[in-house]
């Protein structure tokens, strides 16, 4: 898409006005500076948004996050809003890896401490969290046990031993979503997902010891529980398999019933179904059991990265605390202001935070490069329903990124800069090479200058143990 075609309504903030297109019902926003606005020119991220601001239902705009990037249907950190009774719920607006997501744990150690065990560490951690392509752990649910978890999700965890009192009041919705329906969750998506609970998975996914290389706002770092130097540790994964059989199970059946439901849509991809239909219905039910599926994903490797830290560095490492714990992929049934009056909505976030205010917003960078730490701040009620960023955003695909970067490479390259990478597949590790990401420092300063979420601190890697 041409950059000139859109309106800038302050710095940060384009527009395509709804008379764009004919078929548009809404005005669609982009929140980027410059350089990333023209990233996003350069795929198809502005035309899916025009696409989604057709739906039906769809209230106030259209929204792209300057992470965006192209996806399935909905661009990669897109938001959209759909009205609670009229409506539609679309699976591609909250992705295949439902409630993919990011956790942070922080210690009482200083990286000063740990640099010496540094090493050990990962390859501890690398042997203890099960990761790569299809990789299980040693927890198997099957029948009523998978059922429990993708009820319970970190309730679960609990009831089973593997979490404290603590991680549960610090993690979103407290890491369950009470509307999950099981029964609508195929048996082969519980097959897939059977021996997964407790595993990394491929891609993106990783667990990340760090630590806090500067702190912006000190008062809000303290309430965290951060300072500067503090050794923290982020994981970053999501429902695996389970999670992706939903979504394509829930597709299958929503493109069968498109035209029964007189919806006509720009791109099959969209794939929806009214959110009061049965069709809908069953998909909010299965994905709300899904992202409980990856709430207690986490919560199992936060266990096993708490057994590795006290394997390795036994009463010296001390406690493991959950700081928070957020989705990036998943709709939720929320209130927000819409033309002056409240509205009920179902709130599609994909590759997006939500963002209420004083709320802690976790931003993974690439494995190469930093993570942020900020907190929620009014203005993303008032603009963006309540979201904001979730990441650094790929600029280069993961097979152009695997023929331009050697992988031996980027190892001694980041080794060379003291981080320690532990992975199954070398060859595989330049698709999440910092090249192959957007700039994280300047999409995080876009949504601090829009007033959407504020800089508390910045982390930097240390270990990286990726699948």
């Amino acid at each position: 898409m041409d950059k000139a075609l859109l309106t800038q309504i302050r710095e940060g903030l384009w527009e395509l006005p709804r008379g764009f297109r004919a078929d548009m019902r809404v005005p669609a926003r982009v929140y980027a500076d410059e350089t990333l606005l023209e990233a996003m020119c350069g795929d198809r991220s502005l035309d899916q948004l025009v696409n989604v601001a057709t739906l039906p239902g769809i209230v106030g705009y259209a929204l792209a996050m300057p992470d965006a990037h192209e996806g399935y249907g909905f661009p990669v950190g897109g938001v959209a809003a759909f009205d609670a009774q009229d409506g539609i719920v679309s699976p591609g607006g909250i992705g295949y890896d439902i409630n993919c997501g990011v956790r942070l744990l922080r210690s009482s150690l200083t990286i000063q401490d740990l640099r010496p065990r540094l090493r050990d560490l990962g390859h501890t951690l690398y042997r203890t969290v099960p990761s790569g392509l299809g990789g299980g752990g040693a927890l198997s649910l099957t029948g009523r046990e998978m059922d429990r978890v993708l009820r319970g999700g970190v309730g679960r965890m609990a009831e089973l031993g593997y979490a404290e009192a603590e991680d549960g009041p610090n993690i979103e919705s407290g890491g369950v979503l009470n509307a999950a329906e099981p029964d609508h969750v195929s048996d082969n998506a519980k097959r897939r997902g059977a021996d997964q609970l407790g595993t990394m998975g491929s891609g993106n996914h990783f667990v990340e010891v760090g630590y806090v290389e500067r702190v912006f706002d000190a008062a809000a770092a303290r309430r965290l529980g951060l300072s500067e130097g503090q050794v923290t540790v982020l994981i970053h994964t999501g429902s695996r398999g389970l999670g992706h059989q939903i979504a394509t199970d829930h597709i299958r059946i929503m493109m069968q019933t498109l035209a029964g439901h007189g919806l006509s849509l720009p791109d099959r991809e969209l794939a929806c179904a009214p959110v009061r239909s049965p069709e809908g219905q069953a998909y909010l039910g299965a994905m709300a059991a899904g992202a409980n599926f990856a709430w207690a994903n986490r919560q199992l490797i936060t266990w096993e990265v708490r057994n590795a830290w006290r394997q390795e560095l036994g009463a010296a490492g001390g406690a493991l605390e959950v700081v928070y714990d957020v989705a990036h992929n998943i709709a939720k049934a929320e209130t927000h202001t819409v033309d002056g009056n409240p509205r009920d909505v179902i709130v599609h976030r994909k590759g997006a935070t939500r963002c209420f205010p004083d709320q802690p917003v976790l931003i993974p960078g690439s494995m190469g490069t930093a993570s942020y730490v900020l907190l929620g701040q009014p203005g993303a009620l008032t603009e963006t329903f309540g979201s904001t960023c979730h990441g650094a955003g790929r600029r280069m695909s993961r097979t152009r990124a695997k023929k331009q970067i050697n992988s031996r490479e980027l190892r001694d390259r980041l080794e060379e800069q003291g981080i320690v990478i532990d992975t199954k597949s070398l060859r595989d590790l330049p698709e999440e090479a910092p090249e192959a990401y957007k700039d994280v420092d300047a999409v995080v300063q876009v949504v601090h200058r829009a007033g959407l979420a504020n800089m508390v601190a910045r982390l930097r890697p240390a270990a990286v143990i990726k699948g």
